[in-house]
């Protein structure tokens, strides 16, 4: 409102009290009573319209003092203020914005989708096989096989649980990807990767789920190799098994300090391709095993490294023996500089199949005392050396082995598997990846030799 509305208001009170002070007197055929009655009415008619008008005109001037001091230059510049109903309009917007990126659940707990969808355009040798990714060269030489693939895509869910007593919370992540089934576009089945539910406490974590060995959390990294892990049968330890596990935390310092975990993991028990049919049989698929590690550390993520040392203790249960798995493992990372790091992993020890190796944890054979089982004793490590060069592209090179002892093995079986592969990976856009990688297989098996397998990548990922 404008002062001249409030000026105009209250020159019409003046005039109406004005003509007030102007009517006049009753005429002689009217009677007193109906003359006084007639100026009591005007009277009254009068004084509510000046009290309505001077309550207009003290809401003109408090909404007058509401409004903020305007200056000429700065109101010309300025643009026009938004209105209530654009302010709501705006409003809901964002609203909606907020309620499309929000997945509710009975709980009403905070849920966090995530994941990355990938495409692999791939190519192996002639010793490859089938496989979009061989463990190993192939025995017998075949077609040369290339494709195309979005089997590696990872679905993922994170989890914000309620606090817990003595001030701790609870976490979880649930991931999941098409590399199940059949190796073909149509093919493909959802399965499960990891799963982890994580109970937090300033210095102790109490996690049940399905991860890596504890022993072995490290490993490569690559777009190319995501359905199975880089490096598997060539030294790094992958197998993705439930588990329950304890993690306590010593800080010496905000930079030094130890992290100890001990827990059970299922080991996934499989009897070589070798073994009798009547004697696999009796082959229990999964068994409990024993595992702890002590990770030692220093540094901060630009500047530091890590060791650990762990232990791994179970038994392959078939055709009524008792085979020992025993596995001594030390995995690492060493950051000098911030532009290079690093990792690697290895193991020693007997029947590491039911851990991800070779999957030669024991053979069985016919004496003439009867059926003979004997753990393979097995030696693997992998490296992996990083160039971040700058904060969008980085280096990887890596590579790995796993030899187990030939008197352990028989005709047929791999006695050594080498794998060596490189990539570069560039960040087009904050959560767009592009990556290329070269890889060999060199695997030499105890009666038939050497097989190499060429394998080539381009992949593009999708973060979200």
């Amino acid at each position: 409102m404008k002062p001249f509305p409030v000026a105009l208001a209250l020159a019409g009170t003046l005039w109406a009290q004005g003509l007030l002070a102007q009517t006049p007197n009753p005429g002689p055929q009217a009677t007193p009573a109906a003359g006084n009655a007639a100026i009591l009415d005007r009277l009254d008619k009068l004084e509510r319209q000046n009290s309505e008008l001077q309550a207009e005109i003290q809401k003109l001037r408090q909404e007058l003092a509401a409004r903020p001091a305007e200056e000429p230059v700065a109101a010309a510049a300025s643009p026009p203020a938004a209105s209530t109903e654009e302010r709501l309009d705006i409003q809901e917007k964002r609203t909606e914005e907020l309620a499309q990126s929000k997945l509710d659940t009975s709980q009403r707990m905070p849920v966090e989708l995530t994941g990355m969808l990938l495409f692999n355009a791939f190519s192996n040798g002639k010793f490859g096989g089938v496989l979009q990714n061989p463990v190993t060269a192939g025995l017998t030489r075949g077609p040369a096989n290339t494709g195309g693939s979005f089997r590696q895509t990872v679905l993922g869910l994170r989890f914000h649980g309620p606090a817990l007593p003595g001030g701790g919370k609870a976490e979880g992540s649930f991931y999941m990807d098409f590399f199940g089934g059949a190796a073909a576009p149509t093919g493909n089945l959802l399965r499960i990767r990891l799963a982890t539910i994580d109970l937090i406490w300033k210095n102790t974590t109490i996690t049940a789920g399905q991860d890596k060995p504890i022993v072995a959390p490290r490993e490569p990294s690559s777009l190319a190799q995501v359905g199975l892990a880089p490096l598997t049968g060539a030294g790094n330890l992958w197998n993705w098994q439930p588990q329950v596990r304890i993690l306590q935390r010593f800080r010496f310092s905000e930079t030094m300090g130890i992290r100890a975990e001990a827990g059970v993991f299922q080991t996934a028990e499989v009897a070589p391709g070798n073994t009798p049919a009547a004697i696999a049989g009796t082959l229990e698929r999964a068994r409990p095993a024993w595992e702890t590690r002590v990770n030692f550390y220093r540094g901060n993520d630009d500047r530091g490294f890590e060791i650990a040392p762990g232990f791994h203790h179970g038994n392959s249960h078939i055709g009524g023996f008792s085979v020992p798995s025993k596995l001594f493992t030390l995995d690492w990372s060493a950051k000098p500089v911030r532009a290079f790091e690093f990792t690697g992993a290895m193991f020693k020890g007997q029947n590491a199949a039911g851990l991800g190796s070779l999957r030669q944890g024991f053979t069985v054979s016919a004496t003439p005392f009867g059926t003979r089982v004997n753990p393979v004793h097995a030696t693997g490590m992998w490296g992996q050396l990083t160039w971040f060069t700058t904060p969008k592209l980085s280096f990887h090179v890596f590579g790995g082995a796993e030899l187990d002892r030939p008197s352990d093995l028989v005709s047929g079986m791999v006695r050594q598997n080498i794998i060596y592969a490189g990539n570069a990976i560039y960040k087009l856009a904050p959560n767009i990846l592009a990556a290329f990688e070269v890889s060999q297989n060199r695997t030499l098996y105890l009666t038939n030799g050497l097989r190499l397998n060429n394998h080539y990548d381009l992949a593009l990922a999708y973060l979200f």
